[in-house]
Formats: C-alpha cells, sequence, structure tokens
C-alpha cells in the first residue's frame, strides 16, 4: 500500500502510535482493544519555564570592540559576548492527555484477525479485529479529534488521563463529568506548577444504544452498540466556560464529521506520488516487516508517502517541531522546539515542490508573527535596525536566549535569510513573485546588514564580524569568528533578493553595492570549500552540521552550470564532512546537496545511512539517532525532498531532470512536482530514457540541463530546444534518450 501503511498488532510504545493531526490538533493511536489508547496532542502546550518573557540583552554598546578584537586576531574574544548568562531552554512542548476506552477485562484475550492502519489519504487511523473497530481521524474542517468505536455489546470505562511519562508532580488537575441525553461530557482542566496559565480538553461522548453512568474519573458505558467521542483542546489563563467549549463541540455523526474533513486533506496530500517500477512486491507488507528491508524499493516509495503525510498533517498553526505536532512524554528533547539553524529547514525543505503550501503558510505565520521580536534582537545584540532570527523557538516568542560558550547561537546572524528562503521559493513556485509581508520582511533582512556590515578586511572587503557557523567550530580558534561562509552568501543572497524585489527602496543601490563587496569564498588548501572564509582558520570537517554549504543548497549560487570550479570545491567539501554523530539530519542535509552537485552515489550512501540505521519506528515517523534513539521528525519530513531533488530541480530560469538518480531506483515516476518557474511536472524514468510533461501556469524561458548520459530527444514540436520557450496553459512533452 502505497498511501498508507499497516501493522499487525497494536502499538506497544507511544513512539510506534500511528499518528493523524490537521496542524493544530495531532492524535497518536495505540489501537489496543483492552486499553484504546489516544494521545493529544495540540502545537500551543508548551510548559511555562521562566523563558517566555525574557527579552534580549543590552549588549550592543561592546560590539564594536568585539569585531575590533576578532579581526586583530584575538581568536577567543567572542566568548566574553553575552557571558555569564545562564542556558535558558525555550518552554518545552509537552502532550496533553490520552482518551482512554478500558473495557471489561478478560472478553477480548484473542487478537486473531487484527489489523491497525493509517490511510493517509484521508487522515484516519483504524484498528480492528472481529466484532471491534476503531478508527480516529483530526478534523481539518472542525478543528477536533474524533474516535468511533463499534462492538458487540460495548461495555467500557472512558477517561481523561493526564499521566503521561514526565509529567511534572506539581499539575493542578480538576475533572468535571455531565452526563447528557447523548451521553456524556467530560472535562479535564490542567494548570502548569507555579503559573496561571493551563490547559483544558472537553470531549462529548456520544453513546449509541445502552447505559451511561459516572464511574471514577470518567464515565462507563453497558452494553452500547457504539461511542463516538470528540475532543478539543485550549490552552489560556483562568478557567474557561466549560459549558461553552461543550456547545461548540460538533454535534454530527462520525461518517458525517469525516466526510466533511476528508476531501480537505485529500486534496493537499494528493497532489504529489512517487512510485517505483520494483515495488509492487513488496508494497503489501505491514511497515515493521518493510523497514528491515532497506534495500526494497516499496520502502522508499512508503516513506515518501508518510514523509508528506506527516509533514502536511504536522503544518497549520505552526510548521513541525521537532517532533512534528507529536509527543506521548513531556520530557522532550531539546524542548520539542523549533530549531532554526538546520532542523526547521530540512524538515519543509519539499513543501515548494511537492506542492504542499499549506505547510509554507504555516512557516509564514511563524515567521511573521515574530519579526518585532526578530527587530529587537537585532537592535539589543547588534545595535541594527532590521532583523536577527533566533536559533530556536517554542512558537510563541521569537527574542534570542541561547547564550552558551560552546554554541554561541547567539552570534548567529544568517537565519532571517535562511528561514525567509522557504517562503522565496513558495512565491517563485505560485505566483512568481514575493508578496508584500514576503517583500517586507526580506527589507528587514537586508537592513539588518547595512546597519552591521561596518568594518574591512586588510584587502578592503566587508568582513562579517562577528560571525558563527551552526554548530561548528574552526580546529584553531573559538566559535564566534570572522567570515564564516553561510554568514557571507546570507548577507550576499539578503542584501541581493531585497534589491531585486524592492528596486524603489532608497536603499536598493546600496544594497547592491554592500553585496559586491563581500569576500569572496575561500577554496582551503584540500581544495574545499572552506567554512571559514578568512586566513588561518583550519577545518574541522567531522560534524553533523553542512551551514558552510548554503550557497549550494538551497540557494543555489553555487552550482555545476554558472560556478563550475566553485561546484568542485563544494563537492570536496562534501566528500570530506564527516557525519559525526550520525544524527538524521546530517545525512539527509548531504544528501540534498550531493543532488545539487549531481552525485547520485553520495545521495544513494546518504539514504542508505537512514534507511539502513533503524532510524524509523512502527509509525513511520522518524529517529534522531540511530536503533531510533530520540522521537523526533527531522528524517520522515525531509526524506522527500531528498528524493524529489535527486528526480528534479528547479529555479526561476532552470529545470534539472534526473540529476542524481540512485543506482537502486532506475524506473520510477514522480507526478505533481511544483517548479520555482511556475509549471506542474510529471517524471518517468527508466533504463531506456525519461518523458517530462510540463503544464505550466506563466510564461517562461528556462534553460533545460539533464543527467549525465541523458539527452533531450524531442519535444511536443518535434525537435528539442533549449532554452525552453514555455507559454500558460500549453503542456510541453519532454523526452530524454541516452547520449
Amino acid at each position: 500500500m502505497i498511501d498508507g501503511t499497516w501493522e499487525p498488532c497494536p502499538a506497544i510504545r507511544w513512539e510506534d502510535a500511528f499518528l493523524s493531526g490537521n496542524g493544530r490538533h495531532g492524535a497518536m493511536v495505540y489501537g489496543d482493544p483492552a486499553d484504546d489508547r489516544v494521545i493529544v496532542n495540540h502545537h500551543t502546550l508548551v510548559r511555562p519555564n521562566g523563558s517566555e518573557d525574557l527579552r534580549p540583552p543590552e549588549l550592543a554598546d561592546g560590539l564594536g570592540r568585539l569585531q575590533d578584537a576578532l579581526l586583530a586576531g584575538d581568536t577567543k574574544a567572542a566568548e566574553g559576548f553575552g557571558a555569564g548568562r545562564p542556558l535558558v531552554w525555550v518552554q518545552p512542548f509537552h502532550p496533553a492527555f490520552r482518551s482512554r476506552v478500558r473495557r471489561t477485562r478478560g472478553l477480548h484475550d484473542a487478537v486473531a484477525g487484527y489489523r491497525r492502519e493509517v490511510d493517509f489519504t484521508t487522515g484516519e487511523v483504524t484498528a480492528s479485529y472481529e466484532a471491534w473497530r476503531s478508527s480516529v481521524f483530526v478534523s481539518r474542517a472542525d478543528d477536533v479529534i474524533v474516535q468511533h468505536v463499534t462492538d458487540l455489546g460495548l461495555t467500557a470505562e472512558i477517561i481523561l488521563d493526564h499521566t503521561l511519562p514526565g509529567a511534572p508532580a506539581h499539575l493542578a488537575v480538576g475533572r468535571s463529568t455531565v452526563l447528557t441525553p447523548q451521553g456524556a461530557h467530560l472535562a479535564l482542566r490542567v494548570g502548569y506548577p507555579g503559573s496561571a496559565l493551563g490547559y483544558t480538553g472537553v470531549t462529548a461522548a456520544r453513546v449509541d444504544g445502552g447505559t451511561v453512568s459516572v464511574a471514577g474519573e470518567g464515565i462507563r458505558i453497558e452494553g452500547a452498540r457504539s461511542l463516538t467521542l470528540t475532543t478539543r483542546v485550549v490552552r489560556g489563563a483562568g478557567r474557561p466556560d466549560l459549558g461553552e467549549l461543550w456547545a461548540a463541540l460538533p454535534e454530527e455523526d462520525y461518517a458525517t464529521l469525516l466526510d466533511r474533513h476528508r476531501p480537505l486533506h485529500r486534496t493537499a496530500y494528493g497532489r504529489t506520488s512517487f512510485t517505483l517500477r520494483d515495488a509492487a512486491p513488496e508494497r503489501e507488507l505491514p511497515g515493521s516487516e518493510l523497514l528491515r528491508a532497506p534495500g526494497s524499493p516499496a520502502l522508499l516509495e512508503r516513506l515518501f508517502a508518510a514523509g508528506r503525510y506527516h509533514l502536511l498533517s504536522s503544518s497549520g498553526l505552526l510548521p513541525p517541531r521537532l517532533t512534528g505536532l507529536w509527543t506521548g512524554d513531556w520530557d522532550t528533547a531539546w524542548s520539542g522546539a523549533f530549531t532554526t539553524n538546520a532542523n526547521l529547514n530540512l524538515q519543509i525543505a519539499s513543501a515548494a515542490a511537492a506542492a504542499l503550501p499549506e505547510v509554507t503558510e504555516a512557516h509564514a505565520a511563524l515567521v511573521q508573527g515574530q519579526l518585532a521580536d526578530w527587530q529587537d534582537n537585532a537592535r539589543a545584540l547588534f545595535g541594527a535596525r532590521g532583523i536577527v532570527a533566533p536559533s530556536h523557538t517554542d512558537g510563541t516568542s521569537g527574542h534570542t536566549r541561547h547564550f552558551q560558550r560552546a554554541y554561541p547561537l547567539h552570534l548567529w546572524t544568517a537565519g532571517a535569510d535562511w528561514l525567509l528562503q522557504p517562503l522565496l521559493e513558495h512565491a517563485e513556485v505560485t505566483a512568481g513573485t514575493p508578496d508584500a509581508a514576503l517583500t517586507g520582511a526580506l527589507i528587514q533582512a537586508a537592513l539588518f546588514y547595512e546597519d552591521f556590515l561596518s568594518h574591512e578586511d586588510p584587502d578592503g572587503n566587508l568582513a562579517v564580524v562577528p560571525s558563527y557557523s551552526p554548530e561548528n567550530r574552526p580546529a584553531n580558534a573559538s566559535w564566534g569568528t570572522v567570515n564564516a561562509t553561510m554568514d557571507i552568501a546570507a548577507a550576499r543572497h539578503a542584501l541581493t533578493t531585497a534589491a531585486e524585489h524592492a528596486p524603489g527602496h532608497p536603499s536598493a543601490g546600496l544594497w547592491q553595492s554592500l553585496a559586491a563587496r563581500l569576500p569572496d569564498y575561500l577554496v582551503n588548501e584540500d581544495g574545499a570549500l572552506a567554512e571559514w572564509a578568512w586566513p588561518g582558520l583550519r577545518e574541522t570537517y567531522d560534524h553533523r552540521h553542512l551551514s558552510h554549504l548554503y550557497p549550494v543548497w538551497p540557494l543555489d549560487a553555487i552550482n555545476p552550470y554558472d560556478t563550475p570550479e566553485l561546484a568542485t570545491a563544494a563537492h570536496r567539501a562534501l566528500e570530506l564532512r564527516g557525519s559525526e554523530n550520525d544524527s538524521a539530519h546530517g545525512h539527509l542535509h548531504q544528501a540534498l546537496i550531493a543532488a545539487r552537485l549531481r552525485d547520485p552515489s553520495r545521495v544513494s550512501a546518504a539514504l542508505g545511512s537512514v534507511l539502513g540505521g533503524d532510524f524509523f519506528h512502527d509509525s513511520l515517523m522518524s529517529a534522531h539517532y540511530p536503533s531510533r534513539n530520540v522521537y523526533n521528525a527531522d528524517a520522515a519530513h525531509t526524506l522527500p525532498a531528498a528524493v524529489i531533488e535527486s528526480l528534479v530541480q528547479s529555479t526561476p530560469g532552470r529545470l534539472v531532470l534526473l540529476p542524481a538518480v540512485p543506482a537502486a531506483y532506475p524506473a520510477g515516476e514522480l507526478r505533481g512536482v511544483r517548479t520555482r518557474f511556475g509549471a506542474h511536472l510529471d517524471l518517468r524514468w527508466s533504463g531506456d530514457g525519461a518523458t517530462a510533461v510540463l503544464r505550466p501556469t506563466r510564461d517562461a524561458r528556462v534553460d533545460l540541463r539533464t543527467g549525465e548520459g541523458l539527452v533531450l530527444t524531442e519535444t511536443s514540436a518535434g525537435h528539442p530546444t533549449a532554452p525552453l520557450e514555455l507559454t500558460a496553459g500549453v503542456d510541453r512533452v519532454l523526452t530524454l534518450g541516452p547520449r
């Protein structure tokens, strides 16, 4: 099954629970007939930890002295900039509670014929055996979690249970239960220790037949034909009016609610598909069995589908966190934050090409909602106008608060450009140009560099100082230094992009001249693109981050077509890069860059490290480390981008077909891809060549490039052309054959 996955037994660990979500609420479904648990999540659920009101410290007065010291050769000067402040993590993401439908013991010991599955096309998770069936989905139409349980003579206890792993000892917990003509209303109010804030979960239980009574902390139903639970979570201060919350829950039956939700989810999920020719024999295997065959084409197919499904399901109110939209434990690694110096952009890397504007819109909501905080960062830390993005956020505050000697993330100035790039790609795919909101943010990014770039190197180039390459350091210097390659790339891109899209701005000409005065990238003694373009700084190659290859991916400022010598140096840097601690995001970041540099063997190796490293749970959500260590969405969400980049790449003026196809996947089909010159694309490839169908939505003139050993042999006009002249509304068929 391409568009779903299944298991022959219930989940035992919460990490293996099947997932559903609408970008606000998330559900984790165990599918256990005896104790039918659904963990309830919501994007707003972050626990107050004292960081919520922190503002960036006023450090700008010392910036000039720091810059002078670094340029004078003091390699440790930055260690005192912001020193003495404790490391404060953002508010940690946590689960709300789990709904439990506990049935009478001893009646359902046998599970022959059991099946648990998730349908990616609808977002519905089902579990069944014999007469029992439990179905769960998270509604895009009504913003509720809906569960429907059927059985013959259903007898069970239903509670909202807050006792999840890692829950603080001093939560203030209150419950309410009210019987209704349809069944019952349940509520769970949880207050955070030492805070006026808390959250409330409300559930309407609709019971068909039988009896309902209050029992313990919930209700008991006896002899029912079916049960429907409709649940919603709200977070805030004080005690909300439970009557109003219950009244706001939809009252329709499960089928009606599903019918209202299904087309919204199916339309979004169904825009893009990926199939491999040799996958059919194993498509019907359960996911856990496929995961034991890392070389199976069916596994890559299913993980591609699962990655798009989970990415879509976790994006709405906000983009995906480190854990997507789901966790079953209050002690989430790295606070379950949005880590913005690599992970977030990697997770949403497929959004534009894989036709998921919902994901980009969620990312835009995060960015636009925090621009005022980013302005505070620029002013307080650097005495500049414009914006500086933080390296971590909980989704509520965009203020920088990560001050640490070993990871001085407060020195990272490239974040705004890095985080605006996915929005720019989305604009290119859709309208062709940024809207007013994005243009305003691009201007703010350029204004920062207009103020910040105030020092020169000995050759008269502008120096980016202080500078930091996440999360690495030179082998012979401290972390904060001069001219990190990522910082140079971000500054140049921010300045030129703002000038291009705001040509009438009074500073547009100045921005172009500042960009021209930035230093060139440095090629080191190993022939590799250096991570720091500053004489004397030595490389630290064994690291999970590839920040210095930002000009390759996603910027395309270094590529094999326009800058072949720099592309060779970037490829050498990729060859020398280690994997450090085997983080999943490091492997897939390597795959994305290798695809841009037309290296299919390195794409294969990176994918192989993830597929064969035991990174995926039975849920097909991933882990940060091998052996399913630390629940984390990086691999699950990034994998579709790596697949697409190996098959299709585009810029506003270029299309690259089959640049880096792994040898293990010699034939297949990719449908519904969006290009950055405004065309939909379907691609079919095999050992004999390939066919691509372009459906332009606007006129474009595009340079066509193909993978090694391929040549354009025929177009819809009957003859090869390069560049391609595309006309809105006129399909174009391209045929590639062996050279």
